[in-house]
């Protein structure tokens, strides 16, 4: 495992966060390339931008894959395969068929999943307060991404498990287990290498999905309706690629590089954050006073997940000691 100094750990969460933040934009991209493009072309055409952009870093890292071992290959394959092609369609698919309510309360789960991965794969240790920041974090999460939040029990019975939440679930799921690979990744990969690689493991798994789904082919790929409005549909593409995609990618990479899994799934909440002030900014959805709130409370609790981790970092275990599974009192 790679060593960083206390300063380094201390903003590498804040990498995440930002990172997070800069992924949740992608709403004002997103939203109106679903009318023009099948939900699986649109993350095609994402990676295949990416990869264009990111191939200048990857051509000057290609000398150091003999020395990558196989765990981290198998990190990389996972995490292109879970966070940058499959859960990026069930996000995208989610948005479509969802409702935007159940969706957004289904996707603040995301952060529990990476939490139990890491504890289970890296043997994190969580400390007791972890437990209650990352609960306050989570309520938070939820109220910040739902307007309205006594609908959220009628939502939820009108929409039942229908194929919006399905979605989301697995979405969750991927994204969660995502970072706790993407963390693997970076302890064994140069930040270059494990950007640019991630994305053409992303862009495979999207070449594959398409032809198996008979979509790889012109009609496919830029239909009538983005015939239509080419001057819009290439601008969308090319900033949902670039503001969403590619410099998120990077800023988060290097994030993980200095943060445990388990505290860099709360940090990633703030892509619900930016993602409400894109509905609110781009969509002219109102934004409520407990919104507000919430988003405070958000950004503090996730600090204070930090600073209870940092204790764990600082003041690490005796050799032999072994903390009751992991969780211990703090």
């Amino acid at each position: 495992m790679q060593s960083h100094t206390p300063r380094s750990a201390a903003y590498g969460p804040w990498l995440v966060g930002l990172g997070a933040a800069l992924w949740g934009t992608e709403s004002a991209w997103r939203i109106p390339l679903n009318e023009l493009f099948d939900a699986k072309v649109i993350v095609f055409w994402e990676h295949v931008l990416i990869l264009m952009m990111f191939l200048p870093i990857l051509v000057s890292r290609l000398h150091e894959l003999p020395n990558i071992h196989a765990r981290t290959w198998g990190f990389l394959l996972f995490s292109g395969f879970a966070g940058s092609a499959v859960g990026t369609i069930f996000f995208t698919l989610a948005l479509k068929y969802g409702n935007p309510t159940v969706v957004n309360v289904i996707l603040n789960i995301q952060p529990v999943i990476s939490t139990i991965g890491a504890f289970l794969l890296f043997g994190d240790r969580l400390l007791q307060r972890f437990f209650f920041y990352a609960g306050v974090a989570i309520v938070a999460g939820v109220l910040v991404s739902v307007a309205h939040p006594t609908m959220i029990g009628v939502s939820f019975e009108r929409a039942g498990l229908n194929l919006g939440a399905g979605y989301a679930l697995m979405c969750a799921l991927f994204w969660g287990l995502s970072t706790v690979a993407g963390r693997g990744v970076m302890i064994g990969m140069s930040l270059g290498l494990a950007s640019s690689m991630r994305i053409v493991v992303g862009l495979t798994c999207m070449t594959l999905i398409l032809f198996a789904y008979g979509k790889l082919n012109g009609v496919a790929l830029w239909p009538a309706a983005a015939q239509a409005h080419p001057a819009k549909a290439i601008v969308w593409l090319v900033l949902l690629a670039s503001v969403s995609g590619g410099l998120p990618l990077l800023i988060y990479f290097q994030g993980l590089r200095l943060t445990r899994a388990s505290t860099a799934g709360y940090f990633e909440m703030m892509q619900t954050l930016a993602a409400v002030c894109i509905t609110w900014g781009f969509f002219h959805a109102s934004l409520h006073l407990h919104q507000v709130i919430a988003a405070i409370v958000l950004i503090g609790a996730v600090a204070m997940v930090h600073h209870v981790q940092r204790n764990v970092e600082q003041h690490p275990l005796p050799a032999g000691h072994h903390a009751s599974k992991g969780i211990t009192e703090g």
